[in-house]
């Protein structure tokens, strides 16, 4: 193995994590316009793109173990630590494949983290709504202050959910 096979393996972990932040965009996008039936199949397209992602993270842990022997570094080492024992032009494209996937990983961990408090939030919602239908409602009163009959009281409904 060498440095241009894992720098393709690392353009496809690339492509990967965009894929995958694109999901988790579709996902987010499905919560809020209240489209729940297609959840079950974007968290199956999201599964296959992280089953994915596992397949090359033991093929790109195997071609980097390969040259960090050959460039004398310990067993497992990070992309910054390969970056920064790689001869040039390699030294330069694993330093941008790092800080590109970091940005990928970041903006994925914060879509995730609101996709997460959407469903929360959304579960919550659900769950005051079924215990007020459920508590007797207080009715209205009239303008003695009496309760008045319960024959048309107020409801609020929310049209979110």
């Amino acid at each position: 193995m060498d440095h241009q096979h894992l720098s393709t393996l690392l353009w496809r972990e690339h492509e990967l994590l965009d894929l995958l932040l694109f999901k988790a965009e579709e996902k987010q996008y499905l919560i809020l316009t209240g489209k729940t039936r297609w959840l079950p199949r974007i968290a199956h397209e999201i599964e296959v793109v992280l089953d994915q992602l596992r397949g090359l993270e033991i093929e790109r842990a195997a071609a980097t173990e390969q040259i960090a022997g050959r460039l004398g570094l310990d067993a497992n080492p990070s992309l910054r630590q390969l970056a920064d024992a790689a001869p040039e032009p390699w030294a330069d494209l694993y330093t941008k494949h790092h800080e590109a996937l970091l940005v990928l990983v970041t903006e994925l961990r914060s879509l995730s983290d609101a996709n997460r408090e959407l469903v929360e939030g959304g579960l919550a919602a659900i769950g005051d709504a079924l215990l007020a239908a459920r508590m007797p409602s207080a009715g209205t009163y009239t303008h003695s202050g009496r309760q008045a009959g319960n024959a048309y009281r107020a409801v609020t409904l929310d049209g979110a959910m």
